[in-house]
Order: C-alpha cells, then sequence, then structure tokens
C-alpha cells in the first residue's frame, strides 16, 4: 500500500498533473513548493477538480518532505541538485525517492530537444549521490505529457521505470499504474535512465515538430512484462 507522497516542486505542470490523477485515484498527496502559500492554492485548484473527498494539501517543500517517505522530484534540472541539498536534513531513512528530472540543454540557455552530459551519467543519478544514506532512488514518469497529465482523459503512454532497489521500482511501478491509460515497466538499473532521460528530449523535438503530446509504448513484451 502507498502512503502518503509528496511531490517536491509539485506547483509546475509536471507536479500538478501528477497529484491531480493519484488524488483522483485516492492517493494522500502533500504538493511541496519553495512558498507554502503557492502550494496551498495549487492544492485547492486540485481538490476542485478531483472532487471534495480528495485528500491533498500544500505547504513548503521541506514540510512536504518530512511528513511523507515517498517523494518524487517535479524541479526542471537546474534546480534539482540545490533542492535534495536544503532537503537533506530531513528526508527521512527508508523513503524512497522517485525522481523525474530530465537534464535539458535549455537550462543552459541551449535546445529542449538535447540533453546535457552529467559525469554522474544522468540526473537520476546525480540524485542518488546527493540523497542520504538509506533512501533509495527510482527513475521514472520523465515521458509522460505534462499537458495530459492535466487533462481528463486516459493517457496513452507507458512508465519505464529504472532503479537499483526493488521496492523503490515497485513503489514507482504501483503509482505509474494509479494513472488511467498508462502501464508500467521495469526498465532495469538505474544506470538506464539516462537513456529515458533521452527519450524525453527526442519527444520534445517530436512535439514541437507535430504539435502534438507523444509518449511512448512498448510492445512486443509478454504480458506479465506490464502492470
Amino acid at each position: 500500500m502507498i502512503k502518503t507522497i509528496a511531490i517536491l516542486g509539485g506547483t509546475g505542470p509536471a507536479g500538478m498533473g501528477l497529484a491531480l490523477r493519484w488524488a483522483r485515484a485516492g492517493e494522500t498527496i502533500i504538493l511541496g513548493s519553495r512558498e507554502a502559500q503557492r502550494a496551498q492554492e495549487a492544492a485547492e485548484k486540485i481538490k476542485a477538480r478531483a472532487g471534495s473527498a480528495a485528500r491533498i494539501s500544500g505547504t513548503e517543500n521541506s514540510a512536504a518532505c518530512g511528513a511523507a517517505d515517498v517523494l518524487v522530484l517535479t524541479v526542471p534540472f537546474e534546480g534539482q541538485a540545490g533542492l535534495l541539498k536544503q532537503l537533506k536534513p530531513v528526508i527521512r531513512s527508508g523513503s524512497v525517492l522517485i525522481d523525474a528530472t530530465v537534464a535539458l540543454a535549455a537550462s543552459v540557455g541551449g535546445r529542449a530537444s538535447r540533453t546535457l552530459g552529467i559525469w554522474q551519467g544522468s540526473a537520476a543519478q546525480q540524485a542518488a549521490e546527493l540523497v542520504p544514506k538509506g533512501v533509495s532512488v527510482a527513475a521514472a514518469f520523465h515521458n509522460l505529457s505534462a499537458e495530459m497529465l492535466n487533462g481528463d482523459d486516459p493517457l496513452d503512454c507507458d512508465v519505464v521505470v529504472c532503479s537499483d532497489d526493488p521496492n523503490a521500482s515497485e513503489v514507482a511501478r504501483n503509482l505509474a499504474a494509479r494513472i488511467p491509460g498508462v502501464r508500467a515497466i521495469d526498465g532495469g538499473r538505474l544506470e538506464n535512465a539516462r537513456m529515458l532521460e533521452q527519450i524525453t528530449a527526442l519527444l520534445i523535438g517530436l512535439n514541437i515538430r507535430h504539435k502534438g503530446h507523444g509518449g511512448i509504448r512498448i510492445t512486443g513484451l509478454p504480458p506479465g512484462a506490464y502492470r
């Protein structure tokens, strides 16, 4: 059973979209932001769409982080390291951090359809170096369209999850499967996250070129590979 989910940097389009889908699915959500008031206002907007029974609240990132054992990071790459260093003292041992960060070149003035070279190999691997010992990291949710997440229709997309920890992978895949239209697939070790991030850059380029909101589907695997 998934416990309370803190979405850090949750007032951006991706965080809001994930929060909306999970609130509709009955999960308990805390939206985190640099400003508590902004997070509270965002939570109220989601509650108005998800229904009065939705269990969602908003607060400052540190408070959200300290109140949950499942953390979902949805910040731009340029804010990832700084936020994780700030939150390190309040991240609970045994927590699962699900990182959706993509190191897009746009973060340093380049093209959004390219990724930056990262010494660790991927943004998720960088996150794994920054969190306290005893915290497991999974990479997931990079390739979901934020615009589609913030809509009302089922998505037509697979979520590939990469992690070195089986429990973290399980948590992330269970969360992915809570989103209508999404299938979750075990993508292997965390080092494979670099490929997920590169696929994101490819999708951005395709969506710009074709004016769409494309995702990915992985076909031909045995039925048991999909959740």
